[in-house]
């Protein structure tokens, strides 16, 4: 079997059938695949669990998608290219990671937080065909990740879970909140909750975005 195109942690369900679903998880700038796995117990049980970890090594564990440069006025500025090419990387990994595992699109979830919310709505955009069940926490979307011709593709099959902490300091909250209405505008399914946290998973969003797992399963 050839190597996959990213590193990953695997939780496999009990028993798999035809009806089994596939989770796979895009962690944060800095972060790495184990953090978004600590999920993975508390999430159902026939339920396939992939956790990916980012190309782009930190140092002392820590990952990256792409670069993030923070300029002398304390701006910081996202390295496009190299995210165009975490897209296509993480685009193809879901290929490959459904053939493996022998999953539908339509049994396909895709849990971005943060930078990986960014990519996970980039992908989703522009391969609505890969997945279709995509929950965003923390993040937002970027129209420079996005192809010219939106208008298209078919997303009718598209649903999305977004939240954000209210208080973000690393994300604002205003950034995420145009991601609903950039969805509405392309009529794409989604739900938008805010929680009182910062840059993090309240407790509270882990059970809503659990519950919508499980509806959708």
């Amino acid at each position: 079997m050839k190597e996959l195109s990213l590193k990953y942690i695997v939780r496999e369900p009990n028993q798999q059938t035809e009806n089994t679903s596939l989770l796979i998880l895009l962690h944060g700038y800095g972060s790495n695949e184990e953090d978004l796995f600590s999920f993975a117990t508390e999430l159902p049980d026939n339920l396939l669990i992939i956790s990916a970890r980012a190309p782009q090594s930190l140092g002392f564990g820590s990952y990256a998608w792409y670069s993030i440069n923070f300029t002398a006025d304390e701006g910081k500025f996202s390295d496009i290219p190299e995210a165009i090419e975490a897209r296509e990387t993480i685009a193809t990994f879901i290929d490959e990671i459904q053939e493996k595992y022998k999953i539908a699109p339509n049994k396909t979830f895709l849990l971005g937080f943060s930078q990986g919310t960014i990519l996970s709505y980039s992908v989703a955009l522009n391969y609505p065909e890969k997945i279709q069940k995509i929950i965003a926490l923390s993040g937002y979307i970027n129209p420079e990740l996005l192809s010219e011709n939106l208008k298209n593709k078919d997303y009718s099959k598209l649903d999305f879970f977004i939240s954000h902490g209210s208080v973000d300091q690393v994300i604002p909250a205003d950034w995420a909140k145009k991601a609903p209405l950039f969805l509405d505008h392309i009529n794409v399914k989604n739900s938008y909750k805010e929680y009182g946290v910062g840059h993090g998973v309240a407790p509270q969003n882990f059970f809503d975005f659990k519950k919508w797992i499980e509806e959708r399963m």
